[in-house]
């Protein structure tokens, strides 16, 4: 568990707990409402609960305000995957401090680069300017995605 100082604390996920289920429908839902057929990356319970990927969750008291989830795809290069905030926690900054967590955790498992695939269109807006603002670039398709009209990928080189 890690202590924002805020009252908050961000926790290592074992995706049993009602609301993070539910949280993990709506980022679903989410994403085949507002990506184009074969367009859908997003990982479902099982794929979550894989063995090379870790998801974490942010509470405020009982509160779920957040996800996100990190992929190793090899010793030195992550995924960033399942980033979603609790839409009665939208704009608190939430999204800013699991991102924050997710690239500290990258950092510590030697990474030397983290990476991303989101959509290009208005839905997507708000992640593409939260990973802008951190610092990610864009890049190329990587990890066997497919380059579509649809996808845009990200970086971020980790000293």
């Amino acid at each position: 568990m890690s202590a924002l100082g805020d009252g908050r604390r961000i926790v290592r996920d074992d995706l049993t707990h009602p609301d993070v289920v539910a949280l993990v429908e709506l980022h679903l839902r989410a994403a085949f409402e507002n990506s184009p057929p074969g367009a859908v990356f997003a990982l479902d319970l099982s794929g979550l609960r894989a063995a090379d990927v870790t998801l974490w969750t942010l509470w405020e008291g009982a509160a779920l305000l957040g996800m996100g989830a990190l992929k190793q795809l090899d010793p030195g290069h992550g995924e960033l995957k399942s980033m979603r905030t609790a839409p009665a926690h939208v704009r608190r900054g939430v999204a800013r401090a699991m991102l924050d967590h997710l690239i500290a955790e990258a950092r510590g498992r030697g990474y030397r680069r983290v990476s991303l695939e989101t959509g290009s269109n208005a839905p997507f807006a708000p992640a593409r300017a939260l990973y802008a603002g951190a610092g990610f670039v864009a890049c190329g398709p990587f990890a066997g995605y497919v380059d579509t009209a649809f996808s845009r990928y990200y970086r971020l080189d980790l000293p």
